[in-house]
């Protein structure tokens, strides 16, 4: 086995013990050399097989082939290891909406043997720090817009952290670092099992969990799921809404097609409407987002032409079965409905659109094993609810973290689902055991929406749980009681609202306030979440009734 290329080990110092790492299997089937590097394997693959001059990325007002893709790479890689002074191992925080700069930073970074950390750029200066400082990183690209919360997030990280700015096509800081340098850059010569990602995810704490994943892993997804579930072609063209900081949009826009040498459409605005408008202006064939983005083109499908889809994938939150059906209705399409989790970077369970069984989230994908345990980890019978587990060739593996030995039970991957297995060995989704909020296709840590809120001054105790919702599958629901002579009322609630979205990320804010004069406690004095649960689900069923009535 060659020697890691990583000059800088922290990340390697920091993985699980093998004791608690999951069970990795199928991996022999897959191939791969024990040196490989992903970013060569992506992009520079087809340029010395002749595919050179193929449509890689496509955007308002680019059009890169691979060949010019792979250019622009070098000249970053460059940029990076010499005047940036990265070396292997080293972490590189990437901040941006999704543009064709932030991947070919994205496929720099790797190229040159580094770790990319991809934020999602609706993330606040608070939220940036934790990241800066669990994954000890001291450079950070991005994007001149979105400068301001990062230059606030650098001055409050434990390190110093170097940023550097880029403006439209890689202008700017970054743009005037590349003008002098090569576009030739050799691969950095990295282990298959190199580490080559972190990807951060909330847990229901809201401290967050970085996920390392390796330069075979960025493969694995390509070759399991999209190859044999998606099943997507050389001339397709990808297209999407999920940040390429959430691991469902990196693999489904710019992984899978770069895979089969395919192009990607890549939106900076990728809200429902903007991304119908933009089906049909680049004739995209595969599009990637969350059902609550189906249901939203569904309301004014009318105006959009979607004829050119062919395939839409569904993951980020359950697929309600009436949007299954009104989506096939109206598009002759079946969503291929899918489970995945950041810690296993893409989906594990889904179904090929011939096998597809409507309101089923599908099989394990080919090279993946799923089954249903209880509570002490014993496998239970079909049609018993139980704990998800997975394992495959790709597993869990956090940083430096004591919740690994919570994600993983003797080999097998819990995430945190609850499921039913049918007798034909179809997965059936029930509900989540965690308070993790999934809102939109975005996961909200309660605990960390009622930290932001109780600093507000006239904010004395709150409790945050998810709510059920027709637009967006959940949203946020506080529960708060003020502080004596606090004005309860809307003007009060916009003003927490407000305050949220000045703290965090603004999809994670209470899109309902409830003002109480207590929260139910436990003896002890602990918040009982689950009755606030239940009363946010009968003030629901209260509110459809009226709706219905």
């Amino acid at each position: 086995m060659p020697a890691s290329c990583h000059v800088d080990t922290f990340v390697l110092d920091n993985l699980p013990p093998a004791a608690e790492q999951p069970d990795f299997i199928n991996l022999d089937r897959l191939g791969y050399p024990e040196q490989l590097n992903a970013a060569a394997e992506l992009v520079d693959r087809h340029v010395a097989e002749g595919r050179g001059e193929r449509l890689a990325i496509r955007a308002p007002g680019v059009r890169w082939t691979y060949a010019e893709l792979a250019r622009t790479i070098d000249r970053m890689a460059n940029v990076l290891t010499g005047e940036l002074g990265l070396v292997p191992g080293g972490r590189v925080l990437l901040r941006s909406a999704n543009n064709s700069t932030l991947v070919a930073l994205y496929m720099a970074v790797i190229k040159a043997g580094g770790i990319v950390v991809a934020t999602m750029p609706l993330l606040r200066a608070r939220e940036l720090v934790q990241i800066l400082d669990k994954a000890e990183i001291g450079l950070a690209l991005c994007d001149a817009t979105l400068v301001d919360e990062m230059d606030k997030a650098a001055n409050a990280a434990a390190r110093p952290v170097r940023i550097v700015t880029w403006e439209g096509l890689a202008g700017g800081d970054l743009g005037a670092l590349m003008a002098g340098a090569s576009d030739r850059f050799e691969a950095v010569a990295s282990r298959a099992d190199d580490p080559c990602l972190l990807g951060f995810t909330s847990g229901t704490t809201g401290l967050p969990k970085a996920t390392i994943h390796y330069h075979r892993d960025l493969l694995v997804i390509c070759d399991c799921y999209a190859r044999d579930v998606l099943r997507a072609g050389a001339d397709d063209v990808f297209i999407g809404s999920p940040p390429l900081a959430f691991t469902f949009g990196l693999g489904g826009l710019v992984l899978f097609p770069f895979r089969i040498g395919a192009s990607t459409v890549l939106l900076e605005r990728a809200g429902p409407p903007d991304l119908a408008a933009a089906i049909g202006e680049y004739d995209a064939t595969v599009c990637f987002t969350a059902p609550t983005a189906y249901r939203a083109m569904l309301a004014k499908i009318d105006e959009y032409d979607l004829s050119s889809l062919k395939k839409c994938v569904s993951a980020g939150e359950t697929l309600p079965r009436p949007t299954f059906d009104a989506w096939l209705e109206a598009t002759g399409l079946k969503l291929m409905d899918g489970i995945g989790a950041t810690e296993m970077l893409h989906i594990f369970i889904a179904a090929p659109q011939e096998a597809i069984r409507p309101g089923a989230t599908g099989k394990p994908v080919p090279g993946y094993e799923a089954r249903i345990v209880d509570a002490s980890g014993q496998p239970q019978p079909a049609g018993t609810a139980g704990r998800l587990a997975v394992r495959g060739p790709i597993g869990c593996r956090y940083l430096a973290d004591r919740r690994q030995a919570v994600y993983v039970e003797n080999g097998w991957n819990i995430t945190g689902d609850t499921y039913v297995e049918d007798e034909d060995g179809y997965f059936w989704f029930q509900a989540r055991n965690d308070d993790m909020i999934v809102s939109a296709g975005y996961n909200i840590a309660g605990p960390e929406v009622e930290a932001a809120l109780l600093a507000h001054p006239l904010v004395l105790e709150v409790g945050v749980v998810g709510a059920p919702d027709p637009e967006r599958g959940r949203i946020v629901k506080a529960f708060i009681v003020l502080t004596d002579g606090a004005d309860a009322g809307p003007d009060l609630a916009k003003e927490l609202q407000d305050h949220v979205k000045r703290e965090l990320a603004p999809y994670k804010y209470p899109r309902s306030v409830v003002f109480v004069d207590a929260l139910p406690k436990t003896g002890s004095g602990k918040l009982q979440r689950f009755a606030l649960r239940q009363q946010a689900e009968a003030e629901a069923e209260d509110a459809t009734q009226g709706v219905n009535a």
